[in-house]
């Protein structure tokens, strides 16, 4: 049994599978999945576990070069805005959310949150961890 890193088998699979450019998301419990798409729902009940919690772990564990999320959120979400300010380091690029949905049908991966709240979802794009 691993003892460190992502437990979630499913998640751990995904990550160890990306390349440089691929991209996954961490979604709310109301974002519409693409037919195709891989859906690991993670969710519970509403808001656990929340779209932080996930989208840290993830973070943690992920080489990310960039991020793409709804500009919607600045207004409509101001505390995860803020979360996101604050807390991640890589370029975020703020779309409109019909476009980040869009967007889903080329992921990798959908991992689904019980996150509740509006536009709290985000497109993880993988970096390199070398030179």
């Amino acid at each position: 049994m691993q003892k460190h890193g992502i437990l979630n088998r499913d998640i751990a699979e995904v990550l160890a599978k990306l390349g440089h450019t691929d991209q996954i998301v961490v979604a709310d419990c109301g974002l519409p999945i693409p037919d195709g798409v891989k859906c690991i729902d993670l969710s519970l009940k509403l808001g656990t576990p929340s779209f932080t919690d996930v989208l840290d772990v993830v973070m943690a564990e992920m080489e990310v070069e960039h991020l793409l999320a709804a500009d919607e959120m600045k207004a409509a979400n101001p505390g995860l805005y803020r979360h996101f300010t604050e807390t991640y380091q890589p370029p975020v690029t703020w779309v409109k959310h019909e476009q980040l949905k869009k967007d889903c049908a080329n992921v990798k991966a959908v991992i689904r949150t019980g996150e509740n709240t509006p536009f709290a979802n985000v497109i993880l794009q993988a970096g390199v961890i070398f030179g």
